[in-house]
């Protein structure tokens, strides 16, 4: 069996063999050099021979495509950017209304595109449920922010109050105190998409080298251990992977989120559960929940995982017992029949986390550089409005895509924040994440005293401030 089935549930799934496309053996002068071939640079190699078919593109990855996030995420296809309310903020109440709907739409965007290409990817648009299911301050928390997307001109046709009762006409938690649907989310197998955009790119003249790391890149210019490719543009497409392309660690760094995967659950169980449409599901609280019901019927469930001291990328992943039994703690908290089920993949990845959680599309006319990331976990579906982004600004075409808030026009990598050195960063990120996982086992216990409730809440919204 191919160690990369081992990846994780999905990459196991997939009804193919597993064979590495050739490496870069032979030096290249291309248009456009892309660097790994995961969502970002399959989709920005995709639209721009859709607009420029007569470019010469090729994509050069470390490993195969989908054995970074791509192929290992929770397979939520959102209609949304991390922080996307702070970046729209200031804008015009019309302009800004124009910018949410571009977000909206990324899910029809990418089901036109599935449909044009014949890839199967499960693909079922059913919205996503973020639900106060754990202790009642969850519901105070979704008000909040369901009132602030209000105030920014959303309405209830973006996202939509459920009590406990409606709620259960969609999904049924132990300890329901309401929740919020949104439409704009979908979910999909996240490594049968990965893999059918690299065939589609392919089909259309894009050459794809596996098995090829990286070892030097400059503008104009790129190496591996055996050649080189001359370009005019060099797309970074690593998300999470940016430490292995210095200087670019300096701006994206990698956190790992950790997953597992029930055995298939039978008719019964789901008639209890719910889920029929599938939907996206998340509990609501700092530890950053979520899960689907896949099309073979097993419960996907995910949970924030961690940093690794210098922003080292974590290579090991096959989960310690304790990360198993934090994720089925969690999901057994919200079906309680599912205690005991039995598990039979767990797995995780390294996704990239820019400064200020703000996501960003880079594109330098003057060095040919581009890039696009730090989605923060988001990268599904903001992958492939990336993918759109760059391929407009690589072109100097006149769109609303290149006139965005995250989009960065000219400066390149020095346009950018950078994180801040060790061991101020380690330090800092541990100590949120310790007073998140407090908060959390304290507003769990009912027994908590009010004022100690009110206490740990506030002293994790503070560090959790420190964030942006």
């Amino acid at each position: 069996m191919s160690a990369w089935r081992t990846i994780s549930l999905w990459m196991d799934q997939l009804d193919e063999p597993l064979l590495a496309r050739p490496a870069l053996e032979q030096d290249l002068d291309v248009d456009v050099a892309i660097i790994g071939a995961g969502y970002t640079g399959l989709w920005t190699a995709y639209y721009l021979k859709r607009l420029a078919p007569g470019l010469n593109i090729a994509v050069v990855e470390a490993n195969i495509a989908g054995f970074g996030a791509s192929g290992r995420n929770g397979g939520w296809l959102m209609g949304n950017l991390l922080g996307e309310d702070r970046l729209l903020a200031d804008l015009p109440a019309q302009q800004r209304r124009a910018s949410f709907d571009l977000l909206h739409g990324i899910p029809d965007e990418v089901e036109i595109i599935l449909e044009r290409e014949g890839i199967d990817c499960d693909y079922r648009k059913g919205g996503v449920l973020y639900c106060a299911a754990r202790y009642p301050e969850q519901e105070a928390s979704l008000r909040q922010y369901l009132d602030s997307l209000y105030r920014q001109g959303l309405s209830e046709s973006d996202y939509r109050w459920l009590t406990p009762r409606q709620l259960a006409q969609q999904i049924r938690i132990a300890k329901p105190y309401g929740g919020i649907h949104a439409p704009h989310v979908a979910t999909i197998h996240p490594a049968k998409l990965v893999r059918g955009l690299a065939r589609t790119v392919e089909r259309m003249g894009v050459n794809i080298y596996e098995n090829s790391p990286i070892t030097q890149w400059q503008p104009g210019r790129l190496r591996t251990a055996k050649a080189q490719v001359r370009s005019h543009w060099i797309v970074l497409a690593v998300e999470g992977y940016a430490a292995t392309l210095p200087p670019l660690g300096r701006y994206q760094l990698p956190v790992q989120s950790l997953l597992v995967a029930t055995e298939p659950l039978s008719a019964a169980t789901w008639d209890e559960i719910g889920l029929s449409r599938g939907q996206a599901f998340s509990e609501s609280s700092r530890q950053v929940t979520y899960g689907q019901r896949t099309a073979d019927n097993r419960l996907v469930f995910g949970a924030r995982g961690g940093y690794q001291f210098a922003g080292k990328l974590r290579h090991d992943f096959d989960l310690t017992s304790g990360e198993v039994a934090l994720r089925r703690y969690l999901f057994s908290e919200l079906f309680p029949q599912l205690k005991n089920v039995r598990i039979t993949h767990a797995w995780g990845g390294n996704l990239g986390m820019s400064r200020r959680f703000k996501p960003h599309m880079v594109c330098d006319q003057a060095s040919g550089i581009a890039l696009s990331g730090g989605y923060g976990g988001e990268g599904v579906g903001a992958s492939n409005l990336g993918g759109r982004t760059l391929a407009d600004l690589i072109l100097q075409r006149d769109t609303d895509l290149v006139r965005q808030p995250w989009v960065i026009p000219q400066g390149g990598l020095d346009a950018l924040k950078t994180w801040e050195p060790e061991p101020c960063r380690w330090l800092g990120y541990n100590a949120i994440i310790r007073s998140f996982v407090h908060e959390d086992q304290t507003l769990a216990n009912p027994a908590t005293a009010p004022w100690r409730r009110k206490l740990v809440s506030r002293v994790a919204g503070f560090m959790e401030g420190f964030m942006h």
